[in-house]
């Protein structure tokens, strides 16, 4: 199936029902084996659904005994019927009328069947009645749609085509608000759709990381309305060029106190409901350190009664959030308890704020707070790099990469790729000094080892020697 088999427009609810009974497999953090995963699954689910739904229009044309037939062809659906010649056509046959295939353009997706079984049953009608003429419609010289030139002209049809080819769930708005938001900041609503402009333009930014995720929203945007551009374009490996700031443990127990200092400089005119909702912040920025999640993580659907309850003190991921369902882990299990994370007054003041967050733009409002706590109190790092704290705490430990992948809920390509990056000269130190402090100890063991195996033998020796005196003795 071409990409115009699953391109098109559609309402919402068309959309919800498109993709009811589509479970997806779960996305990674950016890796191109996982987005080719997802995207492998998804079309080969749409061609399934195409496939299945054209039986089904073509059976219920046949059971109308409507004349008018559906034939795909390079990615649009044609009506098939024998109609009254043609002006201008020669009737070979000699009876007045001939098979002809009339193109209206529709896409060949499950949006353009609908349209095509209308198209289909208006004709039949045409034909039984025997009112069919030869008009503008069906000779297609009617006046063309105003062509689209600049990522403006696309942007208003953009979302509706965009999850034709995606369930909707809070995931896929998440990926699709970052598409939005790049077009219109980093290629602007006047740009080009053509070759030429795209490429000056994107090699234009001077930001490495803002030429790819340009890159990738056009070529998103294109796919969705199935334009084909030969773009040419040539980048260098995605390189992250923010230096993070990555805490130590004893830094994060100390950014902990934060929350509770900020308290007694606030000012005094503050609203009652709001007094106490540092309490709030505080149990996140806990949860952040400890578990390693994403912000987002906590607040899509968190499943607290069975962290109030789990005796393995795992938190429930939920499978909403970005790479689907997974049960976190603590490295440090006594962070628990230090941080109080189990208090049911925060998980209780968790629950009001997301009582009435349902949306993906109501759960980021929520998640933009979480950003603009940190600041607020004066942590000089943020959110996310609890998580990369979390992966170097997990490495220094010595747990094992596909185990800490997991937990973070990424493949180990991403781990390696993305997160030992920020692994810094003292990490290295560390994770070396420790190495050889083990290798040291291993060796005092091995010659330990030794000693005692040679105690052994000579226990032996004796044990023998004695038992031959005692026989002899005897």
């Amino acid at each position: 199936m071409s990409n115009q088999h699953i391109q098109g427009s559609t309402s919402t609810d068309a959309l919800h029902d498109i993709f009811a009974d589509f479970e997806a497999p779960a996305t990674t953090d950016g890796s191109y084996l996982g987005n080719m995963k997802y995207k492998k699954a998804t079309q080969e689910y749409l061609e399934s659904k195409f496939q299945s739904e054209l039986l089904a229009v073509k059976a219920r044309l046949k059971a109308a005994k409507t004349k008018v037939n559906l034939v795909v062809q390079k990615g649009s659906i044609q009506l098939q019927a024998t109609l009254p010649i043609k002006p201008e056509d020669i009737d070979k046959s000699g009876n007045g009328t001939k098979q002809y295939k009339i193109s209206f353009g529709i896409p060949a997706n499950l949006d353009g069947l609908r349209t095509a079984e209308e198209e289909a049953c208006e004709l039949g009608r045409l034909i039984a009645r025997k009112m069919f003429v030869w008009n503008e419609k069906y000779l297609g010289t009617q006046n063309k749609t105003k062509v689209r030139q600049v990522v403006k002209d696309f942007l208003e049809d953009f979302e509706e085509r965009y999850f034709l080819t995606h369930k909707r769930t809070m995931k896929s708005e998440h990926t699709f608000s970052y598409y939005i938001q790049d077009l219109k900041r980093l290629l602007g609503e006047e740009l080009l759709i053509n070759a030429q402009s795209i490429r000056e333009k994107i090699y234009s930014l001077k930001s490495q990381p803002a030429q790819h995720r340009a890159l990738k929203a056009i070529r998103v945007l294109l796919a969705s309305f199935d334009i084909s551009l030969q773009l040419d374009i040539k980048l260098g490996k995605y390189q992250h060029q923010n230096e993070r700031i990555i805490p130590s443990d004893a830094e994060v127990e100390i950014s902990f106190t934060k929350f509770e200092q900020y308290t007694s400089s606030r000012k005094a005119t503050i609203k009652k409901q709001y007094i106490h909702t540092w309490k709030l912040w505080r149990w996140v920025y806990g949860m952040l350190a400890t578990y390693g999640l994403r912000p987002r993580e906590l607040f899509v659907n968190p499943d607290i009664e069975h962290w109030l309850n789990a005796s393995d003190n795992t938190w429930k991921v939920d499978k909403e959030n970005k790479t689907g369902a997974r049960k976190a882990f603590p490295l440090y299990p006594e962070w628990i308890e230090k941080f109080d994370l189990k208090n049911p007054e925060y998980l209780e003041m968790l629950k009001q704020v997301l009582l009435d967050k349902k949306t993906f733009s109501q759960i980021n409002a929520v998640r933009v707070c979480c950003s603009s706590w940190f600041r607020r109190v004066g942590i000089d790092f943020d959110p996310y790099d609890l998580r990369h704290a979390w992966a170097i705490r997990a490495h220094l430990l010595g747990i094992p990469i596909k185990a800490a992948a997991d937990n973070l809920g990424h493949t180990v390509e991403i781990h390696t790729e993305t997160y030992q990056k920020w692994f810094s000269e003292d990490h290295r130190k560390k994770a070396i000094n420790e190495a050889l402090n083990k290798k040291s100890e291993l060796v005092l063991l091995q010659e330990e080892n030794k000693l005692l195996k040679a105690q052994i033998d000579r226990l032996k020796l004796e044990v023998e020697t004695f038992r031959e005196f005692y026989s002899s003795y005897k």
